[in-house]
Order: C-alpha cells, then structure tokens, then sequence
C-alpha cells in the first residue's frame, strides 16, 4: 500500500477529532480565535518534529528560496481564510448548506492543482472525485430539511457563498503547499512536508497574533482561559497536518483529499457509537458514495 494512503485516513481522523473539540470553543471564542489556536497552540509540536527528523535522521535543514516562501505565505493565507469561513458557518441556521459546497473542494483542488503544477487526473480519477463528491454534499445536507430546489436556488445566499469560498481557499492552500514541498526539490519526502509545516504555521501564528491583537485583543486572553481546550486542538491539528503535509509531499493534492473525504464516515460513526444517534437513509446512501468514489479512486489514480 502506498504510504500517502495510511496517511491520509490518518489525518483525516485526526482532523475530525479538532473539528469536534473546534466547535466547543466557538461558544467562547471568536471564529478569528477558534481558528488561531489551531496554528499558535499546534507551533510547539511542528518545531519538534523537524528538529526531531534534523538531529534524528541527520536530514539537514532545507534552504528556501523565494518560491518556496510565496508558496507558504499564499497557502497560509488561504487557509486561515478557510477556516475562518468554515467556523463562521456553525452561525448560520441552514449552515449545512454552505459545508455541503464547502466540499466541492476537491474539485476546486484539482483545478489548482492542474493549473499551478501541471497535476493531471486520469478519467477514472476525476469520475472517482465526483461521485465522492455526491456522496459527501448528501451526508452535509442529510439531517437539514433541504432539498435539491433549495439547495441550488441557495447558490447566491451568503452560507452557500461562504461555504465555495472556503473550497477555494482549501484548494489553493492544499496545492500551495504541495508546491512549497516539491519546489525545495529534495530526494527524500519528510524533512521537506515538515519544514513547510513549520514555516506555515510559523508565519499563521504571527500572522494571526498580530490581527487579533489588532481587532480582537481580548480573544488573546480568551484562548489563554481556554487552553486545556486550546491545546487539545492545537496537537490534533498539528499531528493531522503532519499527515497532510506529507502526502501531499508524496501524491498529487487533489488525490489525498479525495481520499481525506473519509473525514464524514468518521464523523458518521461518531455520530452512531458515541452519541447513539440514529443513521439516516440519506446519510447511508452519501456514506455509499464517498466509499464507492475512495474505492475507484485507489483503483484508477
């Protein structure tokens, strides 16, 4: 099995747990806030695993240069964007719209991803992404009285807005940072996803101190009272990009978040094992989807 594969489920896992433990701080923080402890609480971890691998595996250090920079910086911005939108959500009362186009980020990912690096998709692939696709815009609108009128004639409301912009921004940060790692042109694949991690998130938790300082200084001492809640998000997050990071190092982005959609079976069988929810007939048939999509995609990419 190739090694983007294990990965990937794995930070896809990973990124359900922050998600979770993310909303229990949107009733205290800001979505500026709830987002920034993702990046300033996860910083810690990021700079010991690349000091871990130096003084480890004797890797040295990469060498960046102005194209591994701009990378960073654009896929750093686009990603806080991201989140922001993608917590801002949780406010909105048909919210599951705006997650359900939120999600056509896979397919915005491999547009970027053809258009910046050149990554191409084999038919089978591109069948795979969409059917997954499918799949996972029925699980987001499962438990929502929405309908297939409503949800496209929402197509122009801000949550369905927000939610394609928040695709976007995850697309380009998921092929920026591709790119960054590939553009340190080295021949191994683990010291360059983690020194892009770091630098990433190096340049997010100054990026973010500073604006919240700016606009929300008090959402500073928040996060501080909060931090048991904080730093559990920021570890999850950190060990999930660590996942991400380095498939994408590995395989073309658009295919490891394709696969990442494993994210909503997780978040399903939370939903039944944990909370003894009852399975929905139309989260049934999306949960369908999404693995007959991860399937063909294993078999084609």
């Amino acid at each position: 099995m190739p090694l983007w594969i294990p990965l990937t489920i794995a930070a896809a896992f990973l990124q359900n747990v922050r998600t979770t433990l993310q909303k229990r701080l949107t009733s205290e923080l800001s979505a500026t806030a709830a987002t920034y402890v993702r990046f300033s609480f996860g910083l810690p971890l990021a700079a010991l695993y690349v000091l871990a691998l130096a003084y480890g595996t004797d890797a040295a250090l990469p060498t960046p240069d102005m194209a591994f920079l701009g990378y960073c910086l654009s896929g750093g911005l686009a990603q806080i964007m991201g989140t922001i939108l993608t917590v801002a959500l949780f406010a909105y009362r048909n919210f599951a719209i705006g997650s359900a186009y939120a999600k056509t980020e896979t397919v915005q990912t491999a547009l970027f991803g053809l258009v910046v690096l050149g990554d191409r998709l084999s038919m089978g692939s591109a069948a795979a992404i969409v059917i997954s696709l499918i799949g996972v815009m029925l699980i987001s609108a499962s438990r929502t009285a929405t309908t297939l009128r409503l949800f496209f004639s929402s197509l122009l409301e801000r949550p369905a807005l927000m939610g394609i912009g928040a695709g976007a921004c995850f697309g380009i940060s998921a092929v920026s940072y591709r790119a960054a790692s590939l553009s340190l042109e080295r021949p191994d694949f683990l010291m360059p996803a983690a020194y892009t991690l770091l630098c990433v998130m190096l340049f997010q938790t100054i990026f973010m101190t500073a604006w919240i300082a700016w606009r929300e200084p008090g959402q500073l001492t928040a996060t501080l009272r909060n931090w048991k809640v904080s730093l559990l998000v920021g570890i999850t997050g950190a060990l999930a990009s660590m996942g991400w990071f380095t498939a994408m190092t590995i395989e073309n982005a658009a295919y490891v978040r394709a696969l990442g959609q494993i994210e909503l079976l997780f978040a399903i069988g939370s939903s039944v094992f944990l909370f003894k929810e009852k399975i929905l007939r139309l989260e049934l048939a999306g949960a369908g989807l999404v693995v007959g999509g991860i399937v063909l995609l294993l078999f084609t990419h």
